[in-house]
């Protein structure tokens, strides 16, 4: 194996100025400056240094944007959550509204109802009324017949003549009004 030492050093026989070029970490020396050299006349650092302002400007644009879009979401879900706490009241109104109609609408079923069985049950005594006025009506004719019978079959028995017709008459006319009551 080969010693660093050996590879490093100058080779034998080289003494002054000739060891200096020998040497190898002087022209690893020399390829640094020059390499710095190149850099420096390209202006490496510049761009470089503008490279990574560029790049913070964009992260700087980026977290800002990203700022924008927090503050825009939260916007937006403020603006959801009273969308929807309206939606839930407007829900509560509605269902509310509903059970109100619904008690009313109850209330006046049963009016209607009592409404009905009132005016049925009018119709019905009404109805019962006119049926014993008729049965009433019925009687006093029937009783009014049997009683023009009976007397006409009386006056027919007991008169004769002129005074028959005269008291048949009268009692004719007397049925008449009767009747007519």
């Amino acid at each position: 194996m080969v010693e660093t030492a050996q590879l490093t050093a100058a080779p034998e026989g080289a003494t002054g100025v000739g060891a200096f070029f020998a040497d190898p970490t002087t022209w690893a020396g020399v390829g640094l400056i020059l390499f710095i050299a190149v850099v420096l006349w390209r202006r490496v650092p510049g761009q470089i240094a503008k490279s990574l302002d560029d790049r913070s400007e964009r992260i700087a644009d980026e977290l800002q944007n990203a700022e924008s879009l927090r503050v825009e979401a939260e916007k937006k879900l403020v603006e959801a959550e009273q969308r929807r706490a309206a939606a839930d009241a407007e829900a509560r109104a509605i269902i509310e509204e509903a059970r109100r109609e619904a008690a009313e609408l109850a209330v006046r079923a049963r009016e209607q109802l009592a409404e009905t069985i009132s005016r049925r049950e009018r119709m019905a005594e009404e109805r019962i009324a006119r049926a014993e006025l008729d049965a009433t009506r019925d009687v006093r004719m029937a009783a009014v017949d049997a009683a023009s019978k009976a007397a006409a079959a009386l006056i027919t028995d007991k008169m004769t003549g002129a005074a028959l017709e005269t008291q048949f008459d009268a009692s004719l006319d007397a049925v008449r009004k009767a009747l007519t009551r």
